[in-house]
């Protein structure tokens, strides 16, 4: 049974590292997720759905984790898939 996308509307300041900023942030316009970033200022993201918050869990998790977590999260994902 699929779970409706339930609306809300939240602006969240991200905590990301100065490095990743922009990476995060092109990738998130990309994904069409509402976000602002300016030169010294903190990324800002508008979250309308839980879709949305999944998919900048799932960007920030992808530029926040070792490489070995990372290839523990894809096994895992096989895992699950496979069983």
């Amino acid at each position: 049974m699929n779970s409706p996308n339930l609306p809300l509307e939240l602006t969240q300041v991200l905590q990301v590292d100065w490095s990743d900023r922009w990476s995060v942030y092109y990738r998130l316009q990309e994904l069409e997720i509402l976000c602002h970033c300016s030169a010294y200022k903190p990324l800002q993201v508008k979250l309308y759905s839980a879709t949305s918050l999944i998919q900048v869990w799932s960007v920030i998790k992808q530029h926040s984790a070792s490489r070995e977590e990372l290839i523990d999260w894809l096994n895992d994902c096989w895992h699950d898939r496979t069983t």
